[in-house]
């Protein structure tokens, strides 16, 4: 069994950090206790043992806490370790060792688990083992032999956490749950139930899955029947198909090669109708050509040609000039521009120079000023009239420099006079306040020793008040002493420990006869698990049997009316699938016959689009042609608008003759008037009076001769705009003749030829539904048949099963021949329950004798130590008793020297009083000092800086009056202002040259305005010789087309086209309808193909036996599960009704022995049942709560108990669960345990202790673990036999925690 024997600490909490500052407790046997004052680091032991043990840190300890501090330490890095020493259940010696650091950030602290070793002793040797935490953690619990829950919540439990059974539910139960170490379990039998919910579930699923699976399974063999038709009838089609398009290739290779030859036919008509057209329009145009000219030229063309040319390169030479002219122009432009750009900027220069002039006279001024302010400020005399001069302005300078520095040093002199002044005061101050502060201090170390000393009188005087009752307490241990030797041996008289130890002989040899009888029991469940796999074969077989002959018969019920109606009799499948054969013919030949109205009507639905499409063709047509003839025309009357054109083109083509002459005739009548002597009116020969009206005449015609360009122009484009409409409108005359074709026979044959399709169609619809009705009564007919023969063949099938399932039956039945049918596993395993509950019975029974034996023996020896205490007691307190004289001198000596102190402090508090009131009048005075010294710096520095601004300021002007007279500003701006005049006069003189050359100009152009109405005569010659050259070239293509045109037969073309186009739409109507039906039949073989490979039909045999097998297994797992349920179950609810009496019944013991009020009886944990039925299986939870008794009334502690009530039961229950849970590891730890006790509670505690280690102390690894501030508490416990030494824990001067060994005697000696 496993124990702690010693551990060292370092760096934890308040515990030092260097390697002298370690410290080491052992632990020892049974009892082991440490005292000291509160924070003193008394639960950092227990906290260092939790963490070694557990690996868990202490509540609220998180992030270094449980680290030396490293600000304490002056460290930014701190490093602790706790070694401990212990034996593990066998016995052997182990030490763990586990190592932490805290490492001061900059907001925060680091804390970080370091190394963590285990080291064991083999074979003499030393073997380390250094692992990852979890797995440390693992290897302690296996080692002490307890579990971590036990650990953290019983043995090692916080102080803080020590009132956990009195806590709230929830988190009680959770506690308790870890403690029985039952939640494994509780999720074990969850685990169980949540898989057998879910298995059953499984097998529903199963079940709802088989009848669809069957469903699909029939359902595609249906489809591939389907298949193997549709498929058959696709081949038929496809050949009908091959042999259509054998036809239709040659036919539209001839209809391609008509259409070739037609459409040249055509071309060859268009080009000449466009060659007749365009003959006729260029003679029109020639001869309006030549009668809007004035003259034809007579020369040749080579003539003609040379006087363009002549005229051409005199207008490019006056164009040349006038480019020239232009460019000079331009040049003299850019001058202009240039010189006011010029111009623009000197203005610019001047305005800025003048502004600056401006600003040096002002800056004169604002000197001046300056000057005249500064002498009067500082009192110089010779500066109030200005302007100054060099020399002034330089004598100002100087005596003002000098002035600042005298007001500089005077400043420095009041200042320098002042601070000596202030550092005597100060001298003064520090004096006075030394000698109050040693007063102070001499006044608070005679108080701390006043405070000691009166301490110490008050622990002597209550010693000596203790000490008074010491002889009735003498008497009472007398006779309690002579009270429990009476009741030892009335209990040694009064056992029957004999007697119990026959019945447990008893009880034994009944408990080896159940053993045998379950070894039996086992065997005979091995051999019935043998043969289950045979025996479950052969239910399933008889229920498959009994399911086949059920599906038989449901079939027979469902079909036997519909077949009966059908054939007159209930068939077999082989005469079912002849009825159908015969029906399917009958089908057949029904659906040829339709499908030859249904050719048909396609057909004619067919023909009737196509003469649709064509009669909207056609009225497309015509409404478009008629568009269009409006759009031209404006009218239906196509010769009268043409006639009326024709007549407008006259009028124009005539006024542009006039307008071409008019130019050639002012011309000559100009060039008369001015260069004949004595000119006359060119028309009626008549003179001029006077020069005035001669220049009139010329003016006139000059002008009129100017407007004739444009007016010509504007009559030349009205001339080619009714040109071109006179074009379009002789284009139109085929576009009437079509209309008239449209309208009068195409568009009415079209339509009398869709009313006949029409009738035709209405005729095959009624034959195509009568037709259809009876396919369907007879499809349906077939349906039914088929959908009774899939249920026929499934029975057939269902008979050859139910005979190979009897013979699978008699084979299982010859392999289970000989083995007991009628004892089946649920019998055995009941039989087995039985059994070992009485097993149980009988052991719960012999560990019951054994305990009562146990408790007798135990009541014995209780007595015995009772006795023993007592004596040890009443020896102890006759030696206190003599101890009272010692005391009472010392009482004497402590009154005097608190006296002696009092006077001391008051007659320092007198001397204090004066020096206060002195001190406070010297600080005065010295602020007084500062604040005048303050005005004075204040006044001296703002006069100072008053000058200093004002010199600054004239010296800035003076600057900028310099600057201006240096850089000749005045010069500079006398010399813009001539260069602003001369630039005025240059612009001038340009305006006056550009003025000049647009006059030029004027006349240029209007000499090229008279060379152009020559230049349109020439032009018009030359345009009429190239007509005459075009029209013969017409003709003769002409010629040559009609020649063509007249070696093609285009009649016998046209019939032909017409035949082949109608076979050719005969045939591919024909095609049309077999592609449809042949594009149906594929769509279906696709649909029923793409269905097939659906995951419900292509493994619809191997998924349906797949699951059928899924199901059966699963409900033999379903039926195994029910029995490891109920056997944990019970096993669990066994152990846990066990402990609870064991903890309930050491629990009253120590309340009885302990508790001495008698409000309460006893105190003890109920664990209530809540058992909540889901999906039909009842789950236990306990729910654990704390009850005080009195009488027959139980109340829950939580609540109603008081503090004391409280932590005394919190403690009971622990050593209850200690005793209860801890038979591997005989280690407990009470932190404070006399917490809100009153002192009989404490005495009562004290005595409850000692019994429980003369109880426990016969094994060798009991410990218990004691810390407490209480030294009262720690003497009780020392009166008995159990402890020699105790271990104090205080601070030391470096306010570290030190662990000191001391012998219960100094205690003794120290309390007396």
């Amino acid at each position: 069994m496993s124990k702690i024997d010693r551990m060292s600490i370092l760096g934890v909490r308040s515990f030092g950090i260097e390697e002298k500052d370690i410290q080491v407790i052992t632990f020892f046997t049974p009892l082991t206790v440490l005292v000291g004052p509160n924070g003193a680091g008394k639960t950092t032991i227990i906290e260092c043992l939790k963490y070694a043990t557990s690996g868990d840190l202490p509540p609220g300890s998180k992030g270094g806490a449980f680290v030396h501090d490293p600000k304490d330490a002056h460290e930014t890095d701190v490093r602790a370790q706790i070694r401990l020493l212990f034996s593990d259940v066998n016995g052997e010696k182990v030490t763990i060792q586990r190592s932490m650091s805290c490492t001061q950030k900059a907001k925060n602290y680091s804390f970080k688990s370091l190394e963590q070793v285990i080291i064991r002793m083999k074979d003499g040797k030393k073997v380390s083992l250094s692992s990852k935490c979890g797995e440390l953690d693992r290897e302690m619990i296996s080692a002490l032999g307890v579990s971590k829950p036990v650990l953290n919540h019983v043995i090692f439990c916080h102080q803080e956490e020590s009132n956990w059974p009195l806590s709230e539910g929830k988190a009680l139960k959770e506690k308790f749950d870890s403690i029985f170490a039952a939640t494994k379990y509780i999720k074990a039998l969850e685990t169980m139930r949540q898989l057998r919910l879910k298995q059953s579930q499984t097998v529903k699923e199963c079940q709802v899955e088989l009848r669809y699976l069957k469903q699909n399974k029939e359902k595609a063999q249906q489809i591939r029947e389907t298949v193997a038709t549709k498929e058959a009838q696709l081949m038929a089609s496809k050949d009908s198909v091959q042999a259509i398009e054998s036809q239709i290739d040659p036919l539209e290779n001839r209809l391609m090669d008509i259409d070739l030859k037609l459409g040249k036919v055509m071309k060859l008509d268009n080009d000449i109708k466009a060659l007749n057209s365009r003959k006729k329009q260029m003679e029109e145009d020639n001869k309006e050509l030549e009668e809007t000219m004035e003259q034809v030229f007579q020369g040749s063309d080579e003539q003609l040609q040379d006087v363009y040319q002549n005229h051409q390169r005199t207008v490019k030479e006056k164009e040349r000039r006038l480019t020239d002219c232009q460019k000079e122009l331009e040049r003299a432009s850019r001058e202009c521009q240039r010189l006011n750009r010029v111009k623009a900027d000197l203005l610019v220069e001047q305005g800025r120079l003048q502004l600056e002039a401006d600003r040096h006279n002002q800056n004169i001024k604002n000197r001046d000023t300056q000057v005249r302010s500064l002498s009067s400020f500082l009192e110089m005399e010779g500066y109030d009239r200005p302007p100054f001069t060099a020399l002034q302005l330089e004598s100002f300078n100087r005596h003002t420099s000098q002035r600042l520095e005298q007001e500089k040093d005077t400043l420095y002199q009041v200042l320098a006079d002042l601070q000596e002044k202030e550092q005597q005061k100060q001298q003064s101050i520090d004096e006075m306040r030394d000698k109050k502060t040693g007063l102070e201090r001499t006044i608070e170390l005679k108080r701390d020793l006043q405070g000691k000393k009166q301490q110490e009188l008050r622990n002597v005087r209550t010693d000596l008040q203790r000490l008074e009752g010491s002889s009735t307490r003498l008497q009472e241990l007398e006779n309690e002493l002579t009270k429990v030797e009476r009741e030892l041996q009335s209990a040694m008289q009064n056992s029957s420990i004999e007697e119990l130890k026959a019945e447990v002989v008893e009880l034994q040899r009944e408990k080896a006869e159940l053993d045998q009888k379950q070894r039996q029991l086992d065997q005979e469940m091995e051999n019935l698990n043998t043969h289950t796999t045979a025996r479950t074969q052969m239910d399933m077989l008889k229920k498959e049997k009994a399911e086949k002959e059920e599906q038989v018969r449901k079939i027979k019920s469902r079909h036997s009316e519909d077949l009966v109606a059908l054939l007159g009799h209930f068939p077999n499948k082989r005469e079912l699938e002849d009825w159908i054969y015969s029906k399917s013919r009958e089908i057949n030949s029904t659906r040829d016959r339709l499908t030859k109205l249904n050719k048909d009507l396609a057909s004619s639905e067919q023909n009737k689009s196509h003469i649709s499409a064509e009669l909207r063709k056609k009225e497309q047509q015509l409404a478009s042609d008629e568009e269009k003839f409006f759009n031209v025309c404006g009218s239906q009357d196509l010769e009268q608008d043409l006639n009326k054109l024709q007549e407008d083109l006259e009028k124009v083509s005539k006024q542009r003759a006039m307008l071409a002459g008019a130019t050639a005739v002012y011309t000559q009548f100009i060039s008369q008037l001015t260069e004949e002597r004595e000119p006359c009116c060119p028309v009626c020969q008549r003179t001029f009076p006077s020069e005035s009206d001669l220049q009139e005449v010329i003016d006139d015609m000059q002008s009129k001769l100017r407007l004739v360009p444009d007016k010509l122009k504007n009559t030349e484009q009205d001339l080619k705009r009714k040109e071109r409409k006179r074009d379009e409108m002789m284009s139109l005359r085929p576009v009437r003749q079509s209309i008239v074709q449209f309208q009068e026979k195409e568009i009415p044959e079209l339509k009398n030829r869709l009313q006949t399709v029409n009738r035709d169609i209405e005729r095959l619809k009624s034959d195509v539904e009568e037709q259809e009705t009876l396919l369907g009564t007879l499809m349906s007919e077939e349906e039914m048949a088929k959908a009774c023969l899939q249920d026929i063949s499934l029975m057939d099938r269902y008979l050859m099963d139910l005979k190979d399932v009897e013979r699978k039956i008699a084979q299982q039945a010859a392999k289970l021949q000989g083995v007991d049918l009628t004892r089946t596993i649920q019998q055995v395993s009941q039989e087995k329950q039985e059994t070992q509950h009485k097993l149980d019975t009988t052991s719960s029974k012999m560990e019951l004798k054994r305990k009562l034996i146990q408790d007798q023996q135990d009541q014995i020896q209780m007595l015995r130590s009772s006795m023993n205490e007592t004596r040890a007691e009443k020896l102890q307190l006759s030696s206190n008793m003599q101890k009272q004289q010692q005391l009472e001198e010392q009482c004497v000596e402590f009154t005097t020297e608190i006296q002696s102190l009092t006077r001391d402090i008051r007659e320092a508090k007198e001397q204090l009083s004066p020096l206060s009131a002195t001190l406070e009048k010297l600080q005065q005075e010295k602020q007084e000092l500062l604040e005048r010294k303050r005005q004075r710096q204040e006044e001296g520095q703002e006069k100072i800086n008053s000058i200093k601004e004002k010199v600054k300021a004239i010296a800035m002007f003076e600057r900028d009056i310099t600057r201006y007279t240096d850089e000749g500003k005045g010069e500079y701006k006398e010399q813009k202002e001539l260069e602003l005049h001369e630039t005025n006069s240059q612009l001038h003189e340009a305006e006056k040259h550009k003025e000049k050359i647009n006059k030029e100009i004027g006349n240029i152009r209007q000499d090229i305005d008279t060379q152009k109405v020559q230049e349109r005569w020439l032009q018009d010659n030359l345009t009429l010789r190239k007509r005459v050259e075009e029209l013969k070239e017409v003709v003769a293509k002409h010629e040559a087309l009609m020649k063509e045109m007249g070696n093609m037969q285009v009649m016998q073309l046209r019939l032909e086209r017409r035949e082949v186009d109608r076979k050719l739409e005969d045939l591919k109507k024909n095609r049309s309808i077999a592609l449809g039906r042949q594009k149906g039949f594929e769509e279906e073989i696709l649909h029923y193909r793409k269905e097939l490979r659906e995951d419900q039909y292509d493994k619809a045999d191997e998924q349906y036996k797949s699951k059928m097998i899924t199901m059966r297994t699963t409900e033999l797992v379903i039926s195994d599960l029910n029995l490891y349920y109920k056997a944990l179950d019970q096993t669990i609810m066994k152990f846990h009704s066990m402990k609870m009496e064991e903890i309930n019944k050491i629990i009253k013991d120590l309340w009885r022995s302990t508790y001495r009020g008698q409000d309460i009886e006893y105190v003890e944990i109920r664990s209530d049942v809540d058992e909540n039925a889901s999906a039909g299986v009842k789950r236990r939870v306990y729910n654990y709560r704390v009850v005080m008794v009195k009488g027959d009334t139980a109340l829950d502690m939580r609540g109603r108990c008081s503090a004391g009530q409280k932590v005394l039961a919190s403690l009971i229950i622990r050593l209850a669960l200690a005793e209860t849970f801890c038979l591997n590891c005989g280690i407990l730890a009470l932190d404070e345990p006399t917490t809100n006790l009153d002192r009989e509670n404490i005495e009562s505690l004290a005595h409850a202790l000692v019994e429980i280690i003369k109880s426990r102390s016969r094994q060798r690894n009991f410990q218990l673990l004691i810390i407490t501030h209480d030294e009262d508490f720690v003497e009780l416990l020392g009166r008995s036999s159990y402890i020699e030494h105790f271990y104090r824990i205080r601070k030391n001067q470096d306010q570290n925690s030190e662990i000191t060994k001391c012998s219960i005697r100094s205690l003794s000696s120290y309390l007396h």
